[in-house]
């Protein structure tokens, strides 16, 4: 097929030939003093044409004999260029491949290749790769001097260019990284308060954030950074909520006095204040410091809507109101009267309102909920012990010397 092309091509040629030049009447006339020299036009024009061809050749002829040894050049860098990165894409492929101390021989090739190439030492990008990797399997063989070297090695250089930016960036990270496997909190908040606003807000940097915090004994900076993860959706729904109640817990936990409870209580956001979960640690933390109407001020919210609440979360407020039932007045009787009845079944509220009725002497009200809690396998056993305690007071009070003595030897079957 392409015979029969080219073969239709010379026809055309050959046409277009005799159309055009077919016609010889023109003459051209060269003079050089007394002589005078008469060739056709035709003759003239395809002499011209070659003569340009011949000039143009020996032109490009030329250059290229000129040129060659800056090709030559161009050749041996562009190898050294492709050895260079080939050393580099084996220093990756063996860091993830778990052989660190090749992976780190790979990487110092890539740069000595690069520091003896005048031409490729300009390019700082493939430089601070280079050092990041050699980096990178220094941490993971615990050389941590010799990484911190490649590691500042590679800042200094990402400092220098902008195309370098994304690896300064990356070359933070994994320092704040490397700053957490070895424990050092500090080193790791240093070097994330040094992010850019931009990056400082990725949720890797937020995670790494949360990670150093916490590792430093910061709950409420952790609860602030772990909300904005929740924001970003760095964790799912289940595992924020889980997450932001145990370091309201811990910030909680932290506090020393009951100043301290109010302070970390009114610091924590509304979302957190208004957890059933978190009030009810909270409540018990200001009960343990004596300030029980305070404390029943801060679960009084939850428990007139306790039919609402989840289990956990009804357990909770229950067990953080017995804790604060010292001189608890007559204005929660008809709560208590409530919550019983919208809860008959419910060992926790059982459990809860009795302890409270025993609190007022109540003891007939008292009894017959503190004996449901007892039957009970729901309910905690230590909160079952405490309900066997009150009993047997109760048992006291009425003279039952033998009740009283079989409420404590269950109480103690249960420690």
């Amino acid at each position: 097929m392409r015979a029969v092309i080219w073969f239709i091509l010379l026809f055309i040629v050959a046409v277009v030939a005799a159309s055009t030049l077919g016609a010889n009447d023109g003459l051209v006339s060269f003079y050089w003093g007394h002589q005078r020299t008469d060739v056709s036009l035709n003759l003239f024009l395809l002499a011209l044409i070659g003569t340009c061809f011949v000039l143009v050749s020996a032109i490009q002829a030329i250059n290229a004999l000129v040129g060659l040894p800056q090709r030559a050049h161009e050749w041996r860098v562009a190898r050294r260029d492709r050895t260079a990165q080939a050393a580099l894409r084996e220093a990756l492929a063996q860091y993830f491949g778990g052989r660190y101390s090749r992976a780190h021989k790979a990487a110092q090739r890539a740069l000595v290749i690069q520091a003896e190439t005048p031409d490729l030492v300009q390019d700082n990008e493939f430089t601070v790769l280079g050092h990041l990797l050699a980096a990178g399997s220094l941490h993971k063989l615990q050389d941590r001097a010799r990484r911190d070297d490649a590691l500042n090695q590679a800042l200094e250089l990402s400092s220098r260019s902008s195309l370098a930016r994304p690896a300064e960036e990356g070359a933070r990270l994994l320092a704040a990284e490397w700053a957490l496997d070895d424990r050092d909190a500090g080193r790791a908040l240093e070097l994330l308060a040094e992010l850019p606003p931009g990056v400082s807000r990725r949720t890797h940097a937020l995670r790494l954030k949360l990670q150093a915090t916490r590792l430093a004994h910061q709950p409420h900076e952790a609860l602030k950074t772990a909300r904005l993860l929740a924001k970003h959706q760095g964790f799912s729904k289940a595992a924020a909520l889980g997450l932001l109640r145990a370091l309201a817990f811990e910030s909680l936990d932290g506090a020393r006095d009951a100043d301290q409870v109010r302070r970390v209580w009114f610091a924590l956001e509304a979302a957190d204040r208004r957890d059933p979960l978190v009030a009810a640690r909270a409540a018990s933390r200001l009960a343990s410091y004596a300030q029980h109407t305070e404390a029943r001020s801060w679960l009084r919210p939850f428990w007139e809507r306790l039919p609402e609440l989840a289990g956990d979360e009804r357990a909770g407020v229950a067990e953080a109101l017995v804790q604060s039932l010292d001189g608890i007045g007559p204005d929660w009787l008809p709560r208590f009267e409530v919550a019983v009845k919208a809860l008959p079944r419910d060992a926790t509220v059982a459990f809860a309102v009795g302890c409270a009725w025993a609190e007022r002497e109540l003891w007939g009200k008292a009894r017959v909920l503190l004996e449901q809690a007892t039957a009970s396998n729901e309910l905690a056993a230590s909160s079952r012990r405490h309900a066997w305690r009150l009993l047997a007071r109760l048992a006291e009070e009425q003279s039952d010397m033998d009740r009283a003595a079989d409420c404590y030897k269950s109480a103690a079957a249960l420690a």
